[in-house]
């Protein structure tokens, strides 16, 4: 999949993961939505990349995920700048056991209505071209901990709510790829809301068990996150993919045992 002339939406797009995504897309000639509920991040994020690339390339839309309404404004703003949508990044995340709704909210619900609102904008059941979408999952989602149960949950639905659209995709001739990643600990702001307790509440008492296991598993840099996200975006044979990232193994693919009756 060639990525000139493209346009792609990035959730949790000014900051760690996402912007690393972000300026991979903008490095492959495509035109990209950055999504992020931090303004301040979000224009100082933008006006680097216009220098960088060219004003007109990039837009930023400040957007909380959770927000059904506001994101469905988001979509349509980026249909309205760029007048098509082929790529979307279902990035966004937060780690918040204290408020875990929240954390269902972002982490699951978002990544839900987001792909709906792909589909729609993107799916050749719509009279649309087709394209790709990317959800992101985590590690967690395999090696689950004692310090994140909710984070872990939402994951764990991001893989399963991923795979069976895939399927629906393929089954219905829908022309969009839907493919899930689960990186590990990768260096992010999120990794340091383990130690405060307005996000962990009574698990905060983990945060040293946590630091354990980033110190064992090691800690991933954004631009390889952001290197396998591309080869989900460009590899026209992947749908239903389930990439994972660690320090170990690099960019590899989990493989399911196959299903019997």
């Amino acid at each position: 999949m060639a990525l000139s002339g493209k346009v792609a939406l990035v959730t949790g797009g000014a900051q760690g993961i996402g912007r690393a995504v972000v300026q991979s897309l903008l490095q492959s000639s495509a035109k990209v939505a950055v999504l992020d509920l931090n303004r301040t991040c979000g224009e100082q994020c933008q006006k680097q990349l216009d220098s960088e690339f060219g004003a007109g390339n990039c837009t930023f839309i400040q957007c909380d995920v959770s927000n059904g309404d506001a994101l469905t404004d988001a979509f349509q703003k980026t249909l309205d700048q760029f007048g098509r949508l082929d790529i979307v990044i279902n990035n966004a995340g937060i780690n918040n056991e204290k408020n875990w709704e929240k954390t269902i909210q972002v982490n699951l619900t978002s990544v839900i209505k987001g792909t709906y609102l792909a589909l729609e904008h993107m799916s050749k059941e719509y009279g649309k071209e087709g394209g790709t979408i990317i959800n992101v999952s985590s590690m967690a989602a395999f090696l689950h901990s004692p310090h994140q149960p909710v984070y872990t949950a939402t994951k764990h639905g991001v893989i399963g709510f991923t795979r069976a659209m895939a399927d629906a995709s393929a089954y219905g001739d829908y022309g969009v790829r839907i493919n899930v990643l689960c990186p590990a600990f990768v260096d992010t702001p999120l990794l340091e809301t383990v130690k405060d307790e307005d996000n962990m509440g009574k698990f905060v008492k983990f945060k040293d068990d946590f630091k354990r296991s980033m110190d064992k598993f090691g800690v991933l840099q954004p631009a390889l996150i952001a290197e396998g996200m591309m080869k989900l975006i460009t590899d026209s044979s992947l749908n239903g993919a389930v990439m994972k990232i660690t320090c170990s193994k690099g960019i590899h693919f989990h493989i399911y045992e196959p299903t019997s009756a």
